[in-house]
């Protein structure tokens, strides 16, 4: 078992557009059609900028790399993501993507 760590830079702005489109389209289709199995999501400041931050779990790196390349090429999540931007301008600036591999000494998950 491995997991993923996922920082966006998000906007005041459009901060609530991009958590609907999240939560309505992108949660659903990674969740629905591409096994994606969220441990957590949380908001957070690093100093000016608003980030969303979420941590995924995977069996393994060749599944999530499987999984990411089927959802970016998602016909319905591209399309949403044409019309959200059309209609709320950029909703996401940089994102930062970490693969968290446990070390041998790590503490067994409590889960």
């Amino acid at each position: 078992m491995i997991q993923q760590l996922r920082i966006y830079e998000i906007f005041e702005k459009n901060k609530a557009a991009f958590h609907a489109r999240f939560r309505d389209h992108a949660a659903r289709i990674m969740t629905g059609r591409y096994g994606f199995k969220f441990v957590q999501m949380w908001e957070t400041r690093f100093g000016d900028r608003t980030e969303f931050v979420y941590l995924l779990d995977w069996p393994d790196e060749a599944t999530k790399t499987a999984q990411w390349a089927a959802f970016m090429a998602d016909a319905e999540w591209a399309e949403i993501k044409r019309v959200t931007h059309a209609e709320h301008g950029l909703m996401v600036g940089e994102i930062e993507d970490r693969l968290l591999v446990p070390v041998d000494d790590a503490p067994e998950r409590s889960r």
